[in-house]
């Protein structure tokens, strides 16, 4: 079996085939393993950082092989995103662009929104 880690995954049922061809004039190919696109899943940190947006976080970042090494950047979630999280210093009010490729880990100071509404 493979397993398609693209992101997102948008069904081909989306884009009604025309002459059994798909939107790109391909063959249509049904895929009966392949789940829907859901906008959510509980696996992807960008999403429970996201159920946790205006709560203080303290971001742990390591820039290895840089001259900053490790920093922490504490402040209000502000946004996250695939590959970034922006979080917002109250006390300087200097909003940090963070890529998450340098992300170690995340803590907050108070319970932490995992559960999804919908789920």
């Amino acid at each position: 079996m493979t397993i398609n880690y693209q992101f997102p995954y948008y069904p081909y049922n989306q884009f009604p085939p025309q002459n059994g061809c798909n939107q790109f004039g391909a063959m249509a190919m049904n895929y009966p393993n392949q789940q829907a696109f859901r906008g959510f899943e509980n696996s992807y940190i960008e999403n429970i950082l996201r159920l946790n947006l205006g709560k203080t976080a303290t971001i742990y970042m390591n820039f290895e092989n840089s001259q900053w090494g490790s920093k922490i950047f504490k402040g209000e979630l502000v946004g996250a995103g695939r590959d970034h999280i922006l979080i917002k210093d109250n006390q300087t009010n200097v909003t940090y662009l963070l890529l998450r490729i340098y992300l170690s880990y995340v803590s907050f100071d108070e319970d932490i929104e995992y559960e999804y509404p919908f789920a």
